[in-house]
Formats: structure tokens, C-alpha cells, sequence
């Protein structure tokens, strides 16, 4: 009874958190309208970094680097969270919500896919469909915008970084493996958001005037937490006590709904349109990222 109630409870919570992250993109995206994409990183960071380490404080988890370690996780760090940041934050400035929630949502695609050419886990053929699918889904999106595709375009830019966030996010996680057998998830990941926090703290120095701070909205502020504390602080907890909870597989169900719900909020609270071919093309991408993840051996 125990056991079925801490279940109930994981599952409720990861249902929740994929609303939260899916929301994310609405909420950032509303909130650059009045803070700079580099403060708004560098902000939502120094809070996502301080409660986790407050959780680590809290559970006694202090832990120290191997000295081996510094020279790999240092780059890789570089590479989860000022690369992918700087891609993520000023992609979502250049492109709709919507288009950000399920081009990001290609993120298992590109970790099949990587995995693949690295030699790490290979493609079986209903996994490979459903990487073609998901990338005939992401040029329908890009391609049949309102506007002639191009550079010049109204998103076109955007979702270009986006998706280059998605690869650079993969490659991320895959080489993320490896010390997650010498450091527990929450030690990772204390580590991972305090290099974030001092390179994007770094970087947005320079671009901190461009904001008017005096006036920016409580709603804009609230978009600073909402995206720090909840999005990447209280829902990394969540996922683990997911994992730990109803295991790895069940936990990993409940990221199909990001690209949905992202695409659904985009629509409906920014009022944002797509083409009908790009709704089309959402729809394949999602089934695609569906089809790769749990496609047979």
C-alpha cells in the first residue's frame, strides 16, 4: 500500500512537471519581451544552482571532483550549459514557443541518432523510421511557414538554433553517461548548474543594460522563477524520485507530452499560429520521437 502510494505520488509529480516544462517555453518566451535573453539565462541559473545545492546541503550529498575528472567535465559543462543555453535562450527569442516545444522534443531523435553513428547503441529499422519520420516532421515545420523560407524568414533562425540545441544537448547527455557511474544524478547536476551559472553570469554582464530593470513586470520576474526553480531546480528532484519511484522507462513516458502540451500552450496563451502543414509536421515529429523511443529490438 505503501509503495502503490509513493507511485501514485511519482506519477502525479511527473505529470505535473511535464506541464511545467512545456509551459517553460511560454513563460520564456513572454518574459524576453521585457528582461535580455543573457540576464534571463544568467538569473533562472543562479536560482535553479542554488536550490540544488541547498537539496545536496539538505541530504548531506557533499562530494569532491577526481582530479582525472576536471579536464573532461569542465568542457563538458561548457558544452550542457553555456553552448546549449546560449542556443536554447536566443533560438526561443527568434522563434515561436510552439516551434521551440517540439523542435526541442527532438532531443531523443538526435541522442538515437548519435548514439548510432558513435557506435554506442545502434538503430533497429523501426527506431530508423522513426528518426526519418521525426526529421521529415522538423522540415515541414521549417519549410512551411507563412513566410518563404529563408534567412531572412520570421522564425527561420530561430529554429535553426533550437534544433541545434536539441544536437548539442544529445551529445551532451550521451557523454553525461559515463560520470553518472562516479557521481550520483544530484551531484551531476550540482555541479553541471553552478558551471551554467558563473559562464552565463559572465557572459551577461556586457548585455545586463540592455534591460530596464526599474520596470520590468512582476509577471516577467515570476517568468524568472517559474523557468529556475521550477523547470530546472524542483523538476530535476522530480525526474530522480521518478526514476528511483516507477523506474526509468515509465518516468521516460511522460516527456512525449512536452512537445504536445509546448505546441498546445504556444497556441493558446501566445496566441501563436502555424501553417497547416506545419501542425502536420508537428504531429509526425511527435510519433516519430515516439516510434524511436520505444520501437522494438
Amino acid at each position: 500500500m505503501i509503495q502503490e502510494k509513493k507511485q501514485l505520488i511519482a506519477d502525479l509529480s511527473l505529470l505535473g512537471i511535464a506541464v511545467v516544462w512545456a509551459l517553460n517555453f511560454t513563460v520564456i518566451k513572454a518574459s524576453l519581451n521585457e528582461i535580455d535573453p543573457y540576464s534571463f539565462n544568467a538569473l533562472r541559473f543562479i536560482l535553479a544552482s542554488a536550490f540544488i545545492w541547498m537539496v545536496v546541503a539538505k541530504r548531506k550529498a557533499w562530494f569532491k571532483i577526481h582530479k582525472s575528472d576536471w579536464k573532461l567535465l569542465i568542457p563538458l559543462g561548457l558544452l550542457g550549459n553555456l553552448l546549449y543555453q546560449w542556443l536554447f535562450i536566443i533560438g526561443i527569442d527568434y522563434t515561436f514557443a510552439a516551434n521551440a516545444a517540439v523542435l526541442l522534443g527532438t532531443i531523443p531523435i538526435w541522442v538515437a541518432l548519435l548514439s548510432h553513428v558513435l557506435s554506442i547503441e545502434l538503430l533497429n529499422r523501426l527506431k530508423g523510421l522513426g528518426v526519418a519520420l521525426a526529421f521529415a516532421g522538423v522540415a515541414s515545420i521549417m519549410f512551411f511557414g507563412k513566410n518563404p523560407i529563408s534567412f531572412g524568414s520570421e522564425t527561420f533562425l530561430g529554429d535553426v538554433l533550437i534544433l541545434l540545441a536539441a544536437v548539442v544537448w544529445a551529445l551532451f547527455t550521451i557523454y553525461s553517461k559515463n560520470f553518472l557511474s562516479r557521481y550520483s544524478p544530484l551531484q551531476f547536476s550540482a555541479f553541471m548548474t553552478t558551471t551554467g551559472a558563473i559562464t552565463l553570469i559572465i557572459i551577461a554582464i556586457p548585455y545586463s543594460g540592455e534591460t530596464d530593470w526599474q520596470n520590468v513586470s512582476a509577471a516577467a520576474w515570476a517568468g524568472v522563477v517559474y523557468s529556475g526553480l521550477l523547470a530546472i531546480g524542483v523538476a530535476y528532484i522530480i525526474w530522480n524520485n521518478g526514476i528511483m519511484n516507477v523506474g526509468a522507462v515509465r518516468t521516460a513516458t511522460y516527456q512525449n507530452l512536452v512537445p504536445v502540451l509546448g505546441l498546445i500552450f504556444g497556441i493558446v496563451l501566445l496566441g501563436e499560429s502555424l501553417q497547416p502543414l506545419q501542425y502536420v509536421g508537428s504531429a509526425v515529429v511527435i510519433f516519430g520521437i515516439i516510434l524511436t523511443r520505444y520501437g522494438k529490438s
